[in-house]
């Protein structure tokens, strides 16, 4: 496996990071569950009430700079923590943002489409549309395109951040850098807990702690599909990471670790597992998860802990990828589980 620390000085990358996140030990959770547990803290990325998304579009605002882009469109669902990142980018930046929401959670409260990340966007100045289907990668990206030959025809210069596979993953640069930071700032971690969706988060930092030569697991915690597709999802991104960086993409593939067991009852919807999850958190140690991501990695950590996966000792990491702002388009749902 390669190791260059200089393996992604070839891409063209948009300073939008304030600098590293920090790792703070969670004293009290690491006495309750017996284990030594960290968290790498990219909910304070620093852009836009921050998360991991701000690591991604750096490469993705890199590219479209060089390529002379005035406009940046992209999809996520109603309460997208992406699309409120690149809106921020996109205003940091001087350029104009595209939104498109998907209608990916049914049966949501009215709350949901109009608070959290959907206020910020607004806010932010960006232009919004909708797509009905939320599972329908290929339809999402078309439309965009046609969103965007729109703008061509009225001298813009627009650039799209696709949702489907069949694209350079660009964005999971952001998170090679992050394990490789990760590994700067700790080597004798036991395993690292990731959520795990489009999978560009997940795959990226595996690869950036495979780079760095640790052989701890990166346990990826599904949170929008089962098991036996997240796991194909992620062959297929590290297979398209290991192209774009020009290394061998099987010793990656050997190190997916994916587990669905905090999935239920779907993406965006909370059991009352994941909100006590969120909970526990909350009361034990001050620090706010997210209902749609963090919340399912944290309850996913402790079944590892129950199942005896981690083990009672070990060194683990749990990444916090932010999403904070979707905690008030779940207020409904939240609150009545607090009543």
């Amino acid at each position: 496996m390669m190791t260059r620390t200089d393996i992604l000085a070839q891409f063209p990358r948009a300073k939008l990071m304030s600098g590293p996140t920090p790792l703070e030990r969670l004293n009290k959770m690491s006495n309750e569950l017996g284990i030594d547990l960290w968290l790498k803290r990219d909910d304070l990325t620093g852009l836009g009430f921050g998360g991991n998304k701000t690591r991604q579009l750096e490469f993705y605002f890199g590219d479209a700079i060089q390529q002379g882009a005035d406009t940046v469109l992209i999809t996520g669902a109603v309460q997208s923590n992406y699309v409120r990142s690149a809106a921020a980018a996109a205003a940091r930046l001087g350029m104009q943002s595209v939104l498109q929401l998907e209608e990916r959670v049914p049966d949501m409260a009215p709350d949901y489409y109009t608070s959290g990340n959907v206020l910020l966007a607004k806010i932010l100045g960006a232009e919004h549309m909708s797509y009905p289907l939320g599972e329908d990668e290929a339809g999402a990206d078309a439309a965009l395109h046609a969103r965007a030959d729109e703008l061509k025809a009225q001298g813009r210069k627009p650039y799209v951040i696709h949702l489907g596979l069949h694209h350079p993953p660009l964005g999971a640069l952001g998170y090679v850098t992050a394990g490789q930071e990760l590994c700067q700032q700790m080597r004798d971690f036991d395993a690292v807990v990731v959520p795990s969706g489009s999978g560009a988060t997940h795959g990226g930092l595996l690869t950036g702690v495979a780079l760095s030569e640790l052989s701890a697991p990166v346990f990826g915690v599904c949170v929008r599909r089962d098991k036996t597709q997240q796991h194909a999802r992620m062959e297929t991104v590290l297979q398209k990471l290991a192209d774009l960086l020009g290394i061998e993409a099987d010793p990656l593939k050997d190190r997916i670790e994916v587990m669905d067991e905090a999935l239920p009852p779907g993406y965006g919807k909370l059991s009352a597992k994941t909100q006590a999850a969120l909970q526990k958190m909350a009361r034990t140690e001050g620090i706010f998860l997210d209902p749609v991501y963090t919340a399912k990695t944290f309850a996913g950590l402790l079944h590892l802990v129950e199942t005896g996966k981690i083990q009672q000792g070990q060194k683990v990491v749990m990444l916090h990828t932010g999403g904070l702002p979707a905690l008030f388009g779940y207020q409904s749902e939240l609150l009545g589980s607090l009543q």
